[in-house]
């Protein structure tokens, strides 16, 4: 089984910054493409960003320029810097990885649990 599990979140001012990672534990052969995704308050879920194992990085509007995604292979963990940000970020964000259990390489979608960020005065 494997888990992947969100830290990071907390409450910030606008135009201030957090880091969100997210770390896949248990039995993790290969990870491919992985995302952040965040739901705000009465809003559908989105995706924020996207990190293929072999590309570039992919953002949603709202965020670029100001979010980065990147990962650390050897830590099985993908992160997001969050900077200037804005009342309208406040979500809770969502981990989301293709992950590859099994030396047969076969890829399964997994999700963290959310973390909260909440951006305020």
């Amino acid at each position: 089984q494997v888990q992947l599990v969100e830290s990071g979140g907390g409450s910030v001012q606008p135009g201030g910054s957090l880091r969100l990672s997210c770390a896949a534990s248990g039995s993790v052969f290969s990870i491919y493409h992985m995302r952040w995704y965040r739901q705000g308050p009465v809003k559908q879920r989105e995706l924020v960003a996207v990190l293929p194992s072999d590309g570039s990085p992919m953002y949603a509007d709202s965020v670029k320029g100001r979010f980065t995604i990147s990962r650390d292979n050897t830590k099985n963990t993908v992160y997001l810097q969050m900077n200037s940000l804005k009342p309208d970020d406040t979500a809770v964000y969502y981990c989301n990885a293709d992950v590859a259990p099994y030396s047969d390489y076969r890829g399964y979608e997994f999700w963290g649990q959310g973390t909260q960020v909440t951006v305020s005065i």
